[in-house]
């Protein structure tokens, strides 16, 4: 049966109806995230690489200018294939956060469920204490606990994600990132073909062993987001297969049973997550993380929470596409609309 076919599993002993199928990738094929037709980098521009398999700190180019194409090529080119780049020294102010990401995209609403920084409509603030107001009670520690892609729970999640560092701890608070081709190629061939053709429902929801708090609630209703995505989803660019399982997102498997569900998506956590595929970085105020959001999942630092320092940072989305699994068929909406570039009529 194919996913077209076939109702989405939720909560356990219940079922969704068949998704609504999102037809257009809302994202211009002209962003440099798009395309491979770039021209020549910038032999000024450094790519240091930092693990195996994810991240570079680049340096030789100065954010707050405009971009000349031959940086932009570089940058871009280094984002494929390290899948999240880091910059040092870069104190960015609002206005200039959001000229340089245009110049790889058009940008989203900061956050289409939490909002944005008042004045700043593309700006999503990243503070210590957001999560106090969402969730409340103990939460139950996996080994996944806090790894996530951004917004999967819409049927078009971010290509990018650009994170800036203004207040930094003096220790504590690195964020680590995992590349999801590398994850995909060390399945072995029998779960590659199985993973290949399942889907998993999408959705915010508080962690497991948590309660939402009121205003998570009204916020989640509001604009509610729920979204049907392949395990595998195929890279527009760089075609490397990814699998793409957000554990912060994920909550089902569309047609497996529920126990069947939670026992494989706790394999695809655990090993998504591995050390061996990823990256972890020291935050500097002026510290710049730039992650390709198709290819990436990160994991949000818990350890903040036992300091008495404070930790603010600023998140940019440019627009992503609809994904597709390996035979070509797009992800589908639940509930919610896709999200669309920023238009400042529209909000």
């Amino acid at each position: 049966m194919s996913y077209a076919d076939s109702a989405v599993a939720g909560t356990p002993g219940t079922a969704r109806t068949t998704a609504v199928h999102a037809t257009q990738s809302p994202q211009s094929p002209q962003s440099p995230l798009y395309r491979t037709d770039l021209g020549p980098a910038d032999p000024a521009v450094t790519v240091e690489p930092m693990s195996a398999h994810i991240g570079a700190e680049i340096s030789g180019v100065d954010l707050r200018q405009k971009l000349k194409p031959a940086q932009i090529a570089s940058i871009a080119n280094a984002l494929h294939q390290w899948k999240v780049v880091f910059f040092r020294d870069q104190h960015l102010d609002h206005d200039q956060h959001v000229q340089f990401a245009r110049q790889f995209g058009d940008l989203t609403v900061g956050h289409p469920v939490f909002g944005h920084v008042e004045g700043h409509p593309e700006i999503y603030s990243v503070a210590k204490h957001r999560m106090n107001e969402r969730q409340k009670g103990q939460t139950e520690k996996r080994p996944w606990t806090g790894w996530h892609t951004d917004v999967t729970a819409a049927v078009n999640p971010p290509t990018a994600s650009i994170l800036r560092g203004v207040t930094i701890p003096p220790y504590g608070g690195d964020t680590q990132w995992t590349n999801l081709a590398a994850a995909y190629n060390a399945l072995s061939a029998p779960l590659k073909a199985f993973v290949e053709t399942l889907w998993g429902e999408h959705r915010f929801a508080a962690p497991e062993g948590n309660s939402a708090t009121q205003l998570f609630i009204e916020k989640v209703t509001k604009a509610s987001l729920v979204s049907v995505h392949p395990l595998v989803r195929v890279h527009p660019v760089t075609k490397e297969k990814l699998l793409f399982v957000s554990p912060g997102f994920v909550k089902s498997i569309a047609d497996l049973a529920p126990r069947e569900s939670r026992v494989l998506l706790d394999l695809l956590f655990e090993h998504v997550t591995r050390q061996e595929f990823t990256v972890r970085f020291r935050w500097q105020p002026g510290s710049i993380a730039f992650w390709d959001n198709r290819a990436t999942a990160h994991l949000a630092p818990n350890d903040i929470f036992d300091l008495d320092f404070d930790r603010q940072l600023y998140r940019v989305t440019l627009v992503g596409e609809v994904p597709e699994n390996v035979h070509g068929e797009k992800s589908r909406i639940v509930s919610g609309d896709p999200v669309l570039a920023f238009h400042s009529a529209a909000y």
